[in-house]
């Protein structure tokens, strides 16, 4: 007797609600913050990962094509002080 593991999707929806005004697509318009040890797992495993600002995605673009979030960069500023 064979026994084969189940597999499945998880999809993880979000609960929160966000208010803010947002333009689909805008987030991909920027280049976004968030942690280095995490960006480097996500370019290696092709996993998602969260921007400071909230934007969920595998980084797969050189960020530096890219101007930085507005969002994350005022975010970031308020960390440091």
């Amino acid at each position: 007797m064979s026994t084969t593991p189940e597999t499945g999707t998880l999809i993880e929806e979000r609960t929160d609600t966000d208010h803010r005004l947002v333009e689909e697509g805008d987030h991909e318009r920027f280049s976004h913050y968030a942690p280095k040890d995490k960006i480097m797992a996500a370019l290696i495993e092709g996993t998602p990962i969260r921007a400071l600002c909230g934007k969920v995605w595998v980084p797969s673009r050189d960020p530096s094509r890219f101007p930085v979030c507005p969002e994350c960069k005022e975010i970031y500023e308020s960390l440091e002080e």
